[in-house]
């Protein structure tokens, strides 16, 4: 079977979704003397929507990193590699006079998520030494590619088993060595005379502190290829876990003539629990999407080109730029229509708005199935990227809007599985919209992880969905990009 996750939230959220819904013909507003203005349903609100690459977005700093090649048939080619800087174990450490090195080993372990296949593709990775030192940069964007040194120092090659713990020997100085069960991970063997040469002969004065030490070692790079289809898989840089494992043998301090195996840590990436950094860590992203549909569009950008579908993708790749140009018309229209009991203050409220996204029929297919998540945010005035009303909620420090929905399961935009849908309320920023209080400066729709919701361009996550399009005279069973307003006119 191929490798999906399908954890608990998933399944709550299903569960609200369907617990919550009602009737919509029954939503409407109460008046003084007891009559019911009831709402009316448009569903034919003009909705345009545009494939565009995503914008670029830093490659450090993130809560889990990509690493991985995949290759699909409607997006093309995805790989992630990752350099690091590699920090001291402590400050002035010291190997000790005749330590040799027993073995090294790279050790990454897998973060919460992986997109793709763990069955049928044997996974490569590779590393090499940076040629460069990573803290001395001052641009980390996941389109930057780092030089390394020509000769290969670790490779690894099999299949990956994100989920699966697996049993170390715990190397005790002066004890017996035992068994120990660690978090899943992969860990990949380095070339003995390269951290020979590299790090445990480095004199004193380099062994010092982090500056030196990165100065003569600038860090390892890891790239990743795969058979088959591939996928792409997610690792913790948290410095406890991440690290490279020196295994060193040196003569024992009290009987020199017998010798001790000693273990030692050099971290990789910050310890959240005490703000130490061992320096930066970068995902470096590619996507080719040569002879794909994406191509096409993106070669022929024009919205009004009638593409029935348009596609999103996570890891940096793809959003999507979203309209609804008829909705001051439709206030306007409103407005002009005496026959309706229109006049020059006719107002509409809107009782409640849903953007509706259908996934294409047949794009949800192991090993790429839909994203679990969409996010829908709006750029402000300044271009910069906001949330809609609807989710713009109050925090201690940020005031909000006070109409944002109390969570963001109410706000929406996690994937109904039996219906192949998200949805998406989004009634303020709608009624702001007809109202002219606000300027759509650009609304978009992208990916996002299933456990945060990103804003900023998502790259902790690869998911991908190709939805389908608005059109302005559907069938019955069509699948659709549409707008559902439910209103009433106040006259």
């Amino acid at each position: 079977m191929k490798f999906t996750k399908q954890d608990l939230l998933t399944l709550l959220i299903g569960l609200f979704l369907f617990a919550s819904c009602k009737d919509s013909n029954t939503i409407g507003l109460g008046t003084e003397d007891g009559q019911g203005i009831l709402g009316e349903l448009v569903d034919s609100v003009t909705v345009t929507s545009q494939t565009l690459k995503e914008d670029l977005s830093s490659g450090v700093g993130l809560l889990r990193y990509p690493l991985g090649y995949m290759t699909d048939p409607d997006f093309g080619k995805s790989e992630a590699a990752l350099s690091m800087s590699v920090g001291l174990p402590q400050a002035d450490y010291k190997f000790g006079t005749g330590a040799v090195i027993d073995s090294a080993v790279l050790v990454l372990p897998y973060a919460t998520q992986f997109y793709g296949d763990t069955i049928a593709p044997v996974y490569t990775f590779t590393v090499k030494q940076l040629a460069n030192d990573l803290s001395k940069e001052t641009s980390y964007t996941t389109d930057k590619t780092w030089p390394v040194q020509p000769t290969v120092i670790g490779t690894y090659s099999g299949k990956i088993k994100p989920n699966t713990k697996f049993k170390i020997t715990d190397i005790v100085t002066g004890g017996a060595d035992t068994l120990k069960s660690v978090v899943p991970q992969v860990r990949i063997k380095l070339t003995n005379a390269f951290i020979q040469n590299n790090i445990m002969n480095l004199d004193s004065v380099t062994l010092s502190k982090a500056a030196n030490f990165w100065k003569a070692f600038k860090g390892l790079n890891v790239t990743s290829s795969a058979t088959d289809k591939g996928g792409m898989m997610f690792f913790t840089a948290n410095a406890s876990d991440s690290r490279v494992e020196i295994y060193y043998k040196r003569p024992n301090a009290t009987t020199p003539a017998n010798t001790d195996t000693v273990v030692v840590n050099f971290p990789i990436g910050s310890n959240s629990s005490t703000g130490a950094s061992a320096g930066p860590v970068h995902a470096s992203i590619k996507h080719d999407y040569t002879g794909t549909p994406v191509k096409t569009q993106l070669d022929n950008p024009n919205p009004a080109t009638p593409y029935t579908v348009t596609y999103l993708q996570a890891l940096g790749g793809l959003k999507n730029k979203i309209s609804f140009p008829y909705l001051k018309k439709f206030l306007a229209d409103k407005k002009a229509d005496p026959a309706k009991g229109g006049n020059a203050n006719t107002k509409i409220v809107i009782n409640k708005a849903e953007l509706v996204i259908d996934l294409s029929a047949g794009t949800d297919v192991l090993p790429f199935s839909a994203a679990q998540r969409l996010s829908l945010y709006r750029y402000d005035i300044a271009g910069q990227r906001a949330n809609v009303p609807d989710n713009d909620r109050r925090t201690q420090t940020y005031i909000g809007d006070a109409r944002a929905l109390e969570s963001e399961l109410l706000f929406g935009g996690y994937f109904d599985s039996v219906r192949k849908r998200y949805i998406f309320n989004i009634t303020s920023y709608i009624q702001d919209l007809m109202d002219g209080k606000t300027e759509d400066y650009g609304t978009f729709l992208a990916p996002s992880s299933l456990t945060e919701f990103n804003i900023s361009p998502p790259v902790t996550s690869a998911a991908r969905s190709i939805i389908s399009k608005w059109k302005k005279n559907p069938a019955a069973a069509d699948k659709l990009l549409k707008l559902n307003i439910y209103y009433t006119q106040v006259n």
